[in-house]
């Protein structure tokens, strides 16, 4: 008898998700906000965090945490919110909550792989429907996919991964209203909004209306609390009311809820820290873009999507080049036919960015196309 007898078929045939390993490397491959707290927040955080009160279950703090997030993004009257270990529970308990015979999920490839993932785990049908040749948004492929499946949640991640870019507002409206004609959710999935230019949440507050099938989800990891797995999902109070019935009673720490309440109440320090984030992401894109043969996908996020010319495993030589310089990318040029050639980094601390740029330089000068 196999010890794994019981274990799902479909799960032993999956890959785990791989998570590199960057000891002692330059670590730019998974979108973190690359700077630290302060030498004097950290002794006033760690005193914080010895106080809290490890042996009891988490309760109290974790009502303030939601009520400092409601508070942030100024939540109108008929709306409620929940917290996730992250946004991948959220996205998790979506697919649980819509689990029925023949449900369907559906988004827009590349993107998040936690869509698929988690909509295949919780037995929903998973559809994908493949961004144009720029990564926008196939407007014609994505309504008639739609309009075939009736998928119960569209995921739409704004701005996506990994491509960094906003889709265009007006064929989100109209998708939207064709979801909502048979009532269906759109997920606006928000992980990058601190270093985005646009929000739907002011959408939402300008036509709630329009808008009333809509989730938004967002994550503190990108506002500097990638270690802390705080994610939040927002949407009409009747509808989060039926999701949060199936979130585990206590999967926010009291210690991760206290370091959110921490960073929420130190607003100012993680808005500087994205908006030099901001500041780099448009030299190291100026930088790149002066490189014979690479191109640099506009970005709306902590990331930079950029394609080499070349041969099919250009992407995976620069990749292993950096990595021998110290210096970790994502190599997403397998991840998707769209992505071919294409390296990930995230923007990093200006010396950082210093060093991706040198050592890219360096490594792609000898195979860089001749100039015409």
């Amino acid at each position: 008898m196999s010890p794994l007898n019981f274990i799902r078929s479909d799960i032993q045939a999956m890959s785990a998700y791989v998570v590199q390993p960057a000891a002692g490397m330059v670590k730019l491959d998974a979108m973190e906000n690359p700077y630290t707290l302060s030498p004097d927040l950290q002794a006033k955080l760690g005193a914080r965090l010895g106080a809290v009160a490890l042996n009891r279950y988490p309760s109290q703090r974790t009502e303030d945490l939601k009520t400092a997030l409601e508070h942030y993004i100024d939540m109108p009257a008929g709306y409620a919110l929940m917290l996730g270990n992250g946004s991948d529970e959220l996205i998790s308990l979506l697919s649980l909550a819509c689990q029925a015979p023949g449900a369907v999920a559906l988004a827009p490839e590349p993107g998040f792989v936690m869509y698929a993932l988690s909509t295949h785990l919780q037995g929903l049908t998973y559809v994908p429907v493949s961004l144009t040749a720029d990564f926008e948004l196939d407007e014609a492929a994505m309504s008639a996919a739609i309009a075939q499946h009736q998928p119960a949640i569209v995921y739409l991640a704004y701005p996506n991964n990994p491509s960094a870019n906003l889709w265009d507002a007006a064929v989100i409206r109209r998708l939207i209203v064709q979801v909502s004609a048979y009532g269906g959710w759109v997920v606006l999935d928000e992980a990058y909004q601190p270093f985005s230019s646009l929000t739907w949440w002011d959408e939402i507050r300008r036509d709630p209306a329009a808008n009333a099938q809509v989730l938004l989800m967002r994550t503190l990891s990108k506002f500097g609390l990638a270690g802390v797995r705080i994610g939040y999902m927002v949407g009409r109070a009747e509808v989060i009311a039926q999701i949060d019935k199936i979130r585990p009673p206590y999967n926010i720490s009291v210690l991760n809820a206290e370091c959110a309440l921490f960073a929420l109440e130190h607003q100012p320090v993680f808005q500087a820290q994205a908006q030099a984030i901001r500041s780099e992401r448009e030299r190291v894109t100026a930088s790149l873009g002066k490189l014979q043969g690479v191109k640099v996908f506009p970005s709306q996020a902590n990331m930079l999507l950029v394609r080499f010319e070349g041969a099919e495993d250009i992407a995976t030589r620069l990749f292993e080049g950096l990595r021998e310089r110290g210096i970790l990318v994502k190599n997403v040029s397998k991840m998707h036919p769209l992505l071919r050639r294409c390296l990930r980094p995230s923007v990093g601390t200006p010396e950082e960015n210093d060093q991706l740029l040198t050592a890219l330089t360096e490594l792609w000068t000898p195979l860089a196309p001749a100039s015409i």
